[in-house]
């Protein structure tokens, strides 16, 4: 079992207790700002490695994801690829 898809992935799960903590937040605010409120905030704050992590969870269903923070998700884009 590997850790992008077993019950070990520590990483992926802290990224999503993040969104969701973002998402609860922007969840009182008018609907026509709280998903742009939580993707604004992840593109500010995360790191581009972050965006790529919650991104690559989100296409492989979005597991444990706050319905905000799946919504977000949709309003951000993949980041360039870093330089090698």
């Amino acid at each position: 079992m590997n850790a992008e898809h077993g019950g070990t992935n520590r990483p992926i799960q802290k990224l999503v207790e993040m969104a969701n903590q973002i998402a609860d937040y922007f969840e009182s605010f008018p609907e026509a700002e709280a998903a742009p409120g939580v993707a604004d905030h992840i593109s500010k704050f995360w790191t581009p490695k972050m965006v790529e992590r919650f991104l690559a969870h989100m296409a492989e269903g979005g597991a444990d994801l706050h319905p905000l923070a799946q919504s977000a998700a949709k309003l951000l884009h993949r980041p360039p690829p870093a330089p090698r």
